[in-house]
Formats: structure tokens, sequence, C-alpha cells
């Protein structure tokens, strides 16, 4: 059975061009009705962009096609403005199902090289907006016992990656909230996960190596969004490598380690192969999982 979203209202940050824009589309054509957010607040990675126009092409892509959408290009990166973005959804379509945090900017410098703003800005559109819009959204999602969102991580954050470090930690922070929100939403049938992406976009051009266009479209990354997005996935708190036509997932893992128990320095330097071992491994499922697998092995 096809995929759909009828009677669902997804909200899409970032759809006026590139992932965002390929991930509202393709909610849409399932049936969502979609408000289309770009952000007007802090400015594109290219200067002369106008958000408003992005956005307004986006909606009209999804209206052309016989879907339902509506703009907003409210600063996700204020709490008025992410509340504002929410509020849209609410007002016009009296309710919200689905998030996707698309929104993104680069501003790439060698580490030596990275300014406080260069930092800063990066930081505020990708974790800050996607905290700011997922609390929002969070409050009625739980008043109304269900919600699917979907975060975008990346392999920056995840494997790092030169002169991304503001770009990585922001992402990595994107996965440390994916899987706290799926953890507390979980009781209200609300799942959070995150897609790390690999694409061809205008962020990505002259990031990404040579080849086929078609190979690393966003629609094939859009794909998995739809998936996560949807009412029967009941996966929640992972985050999954997606492009190129293959999907993984990508876990973080704690080896078996080896017992220091009350030893020195100079102990731990001894045992260090057998610390830096990777099998056998366990997934823990939150912190606490984690901390049990530390206090069984005492000392």
């Amino acid at each position: 059975m096809e995929l759909r979203f009828d009677g669902r209202v997804a909200i899409v940050t970032g759809a006026g061009h590139g992932l965002g824009r390929a991930h509202a589309l393709g909610l849409a054509a399932r049936g969502a009705k979609v408000v289309v957010s770009e952000n007007a607040g802090t400015g594109a990675d290219d200067p002369g962009a106008d958000p408003v126009a992005a956005a307004e092409e986006t909606a009209e892509l999804i209206r052309s096609e016989g879907g339902t959408a509506c703009v907003s290009i409210d600063d996700i990166t204020a709490e008025e403005g992410a509340r504002s973005l929410v509020e849209t959804a609410v007002d016009t379509y009296r309710r919200v199902d689905v998030v996707v945090n698309s929104a993104g900017i680069l501003r790439d410098r060698a580490f030596r090289n990275i300014g406080v703003a260069e930092w800063d800005a990066v930081v505020a559109v990708h974790l800050r907006g996607t905290f700011l819009v997922t609390r929002a959204a969070f409050g009625y999602m739980r008043g109304n016992g269900y919600g699917r969102i979907v975060n975008t991580a990346s392999p920056s954050g995840l494997f790092g990656n030169f002169g991304q470090s503001n770009f990585a930690a922001a992402k990595m922070g994107v996965l440390g909230l994916t899987k706290t929100v799926a953890i507390e939403g979980a009781k209200y049938d609300i799942t959070a996960n995150a897609v790390a992406p690999l694409a061809r976009t205008p962020q990505t051009e002259g990031v990404l190596p040579e080849g086929p266009k078609e190979l690393l479209a966003p629609e094939r990354v859009s794909q998995a969004v739809v998936w996560l997005a949807h009412e029967d996935c009941e996966t929640s708190g992972e985050v999954y490598s997606v492009g190129g036509g293959r999907v993984a997932r990508i876990f973080l893992a704690e080896g078996p380690g080896a017992e220091l128990g009350g030893g020195s320095a100079e102990d731990l330097r001894d045992i260090w192969p057998d610390v830096n071992a990777e099998r056998p491994y366990v997934i823990p499922r939150d912190f606490s999982e984690q901390a049990r697998i530390h206090m069984r092995g005492g000392g």
C-alpha cells in the first residue's frame, strides 16, 4: 500500500530549495498539507537569495500538482519566530503532525581561523533552530497523542570533516536532541529520528566529488524522510545515513572495554589495546543503561 499523509500537516524548514524542497514536495505528493518554511532572519549561503521567493516557489510547485501548502518566513533561530511558524500550521490547518527540520547554512573555515560569528551563525540555524521549532511543535503533538519528528544530522558531525567544526558540532548536538526527544515523546506516540544525508544541493556544490547528479539527487534522501515521518514507522531515536540510493543505520556503540578497577594511569596504559577493542559491542538505549554497564564493572 502507498504511504499516504491524507489529513496530516507537516512543517518543513529550509523548504525553499535543496533537500528541504524535496522533502516538502515528497510529503505533499502523498497528501500532506505542508507549511513551507524559509528563514528570513539569518541570511542564506547565497547573499542574493530571496527566502520569500524561494518558499513561494516551493509552495506553488505543490499547488500546481494539486497539493496544499502555505508559507512561513519566520526566523526559526528566534523563540517567537519558531512559535509563529508552528502557529501558522495550527491556525491554517488546525494541527501539526510532522516536523522536518532541514534548514541549514554553511560557514566553512579551518578551525584555527574560525570566528565566533561564523560559529554562532551555524549553531543558531542547525541546533538552536531545530530545538526551537521542535519544542514549539512538541506541545501540540503531545496534546494530540501523536507526532513524527525528522531532524537532519550530517556525516561531518558523525565522522568529522576539515573546515566544518561549527557545522559538525551543531549536527552532533542535533543527534543528542533527537535521542532525548525520542525518549520523552515515546508515551505520546511521538517519534524522533534523524537522517545524515549525502546529496547535491546548492549548499554542497564544490564540497562533494564530481559524479552523476542523479545518484545524489535530494529526492533519494526524501524517500527515507517520508518513511520516518509516516504513522506506520514506529522506529525512534535512530539516525540513518542516506544517499546514492543507499540507506544504513548509524549507531553509537560501546566496546567490551577492560577492567581498570582502582588501577593507575600506568595500568591503563598496559591495557589500552583492550580498552580500544571494538567487539563484542553493546548499544545502550539511553544514559541509564550505559551507566549500568559501568556500574557492573565495579572497582
